[in-house]
């Protein structure tokens, strides 16, 4: 299988796997899954966040999963258990495109080391 075709089906089965756990079926888009991917490294999924709380949450997602890309790098978790990251390489400029296709395959890399997928 090509690589893009294998991105495409391991993603497809993380959006379905994601969307049958938390959306009633629904299909949830990237940004939501970034959001859940915030909330699961925070750790406090039962917690009522803020719409500047959803937006941290996206940014310790980002973080977190583009950390093994060699962009960031954990620095420390604050007094209410935020962790918080240090920019290590300023991301390239990607069209719009390009950023979804990283982000995906950052997501899928993060959901196999998880063992979510196989």
């Amino acid at each position: 299988m090509a690589r893009d075709e294998q991105l495409k089906d391991r993603w497809d089965r993380i959006q379905k796997k994601l969307s049958d756990q938390f959306a009633d079926g629904d299909i949830l888009e990237l940004d939501a899954i970034i959001y859940l991917i915030g909330v699961q490294e925070l750790g406090q999924p039962h917690r009522r966040y803020k719409k500047d709380h959803k937006l941290d949450l996206m940014h310790i997602a980002i973080c977190t999963l583009l950390e093994p890309y060699g962009y960031y790098e954990f620095d420390f978790f604050d007094e209410d258990g935020w962790p918080h990251f240090k920019v290590k390489e300023q991301l390239p400029t990607l069209k719009a495109g390009e950023q979804s296709v990283l982000m995906k395959e950052a997501i899928v890399q993060y959901f196999m080391e998880k063992e979510y997928i196989s």
